[in-house]
């Protein structure tokens, strides 16, 4: 039986300008797995979500990208975000005046699958503490967990995250994790980009790494664990 992917790349290319960063990305992601980007800094990481999502930098010059067949590769950021795509942006992006159950509110749906402002602070008990609290008040933990929260109440059937344990506690990142094998387990299918090569390799189901903007190596994360020379040659892993 052929698995229909829920997310397909494909051949896409994008730059800044007259400098190149993705040259010819491939790859799929199914429901219900999460695949893991990694790679040196400058490698193409971010600028292979944000070429998803279609924001205006870096631009995409050719290949396309679909959800469950649909080519999306046109269209508006906000136009990808209603065809079922979330993201949650490094560095977070919160609207500092904005309280937390602002932030929540403003994107409660209706949607079958989206959260409610009640699971978001089931999941994330510290956000209903925070409730009245505005994004310039919280801590860099507080903020990540409220911008998970912020993209799953749209409802998506796929979510990318980029750096979500960036700057983070070890405690936090264990709660990221947590909620990232909880996603998975309700089908959601996650595209991850992480520096933190041991976060990634114990929630990843495949993984990819870019260099130079092109996929170098892909696998599973045991193989890539037990492979030294290509964590060293790509990760800078010693």
């Amino acid at each position: 039986m052929v698995r229909q992917e829920m997310l397909s790349i494909n051949n896409l290319h994008s730059a800044y300008g007259e400098a190149q960063v993705l040259n010819g990305i491939s790859m799929n992601i199914y429901p219900g797995e999460i695949v893991a980007i990694l790679g040196r800094n400058g490698m193409g990481k971010t600028s292979l979500v944000r070429s998803i999502m279609n924001f205006s930098f870096p631009k995409k010059t050719s290949g396309s990208v679909s959800i469950s067949g649909q080519d999306f590769s046109v269209l508006e950021p906000h136009q990808i975000s209603s065809l079922g795509v979330g993201y949650v942006p490094q560095g977070r992006r919160l609207f500092e005046s904005l309280t937390v159950l602002e932030h929540l509110k403003i994107l409660e749906c209706n949607k079958e699958n989206a959260w409610s402002v009640d699971r978001a602070f089931q999941e994330f008990p510290r956000l209903e503490e925070r409730k009245f609290h505005r994004g310039n008040q919280l801590s860099g933990g507080e903020r990540q967990m409220l911008a998970i929260a912020r993209a799953l109440m749209t409802g998506p059937q796929i979510i990318l995250m980029d750096e979500p344990t960036e700057g983070l506690a070890p405690v936090t990142v264990e709660l990221v994790e947590k909620i990232l094998i909880k996603l998975r387990q309700e089908g959601l299918g996650i595209l991850l980009v992480e520096q933190n090569f041991y976060s990634a390799m114990s929630v990843a189901d495949r993984v990819y790494i870019l260099e130079a903007g092109k996929v170098v190596w892909s696998g599973l994360p045991e193989e890539l664990t037990s492979n030294l020379e290509i964590q060293g040659r790509y990760l800078g892993i010693h």
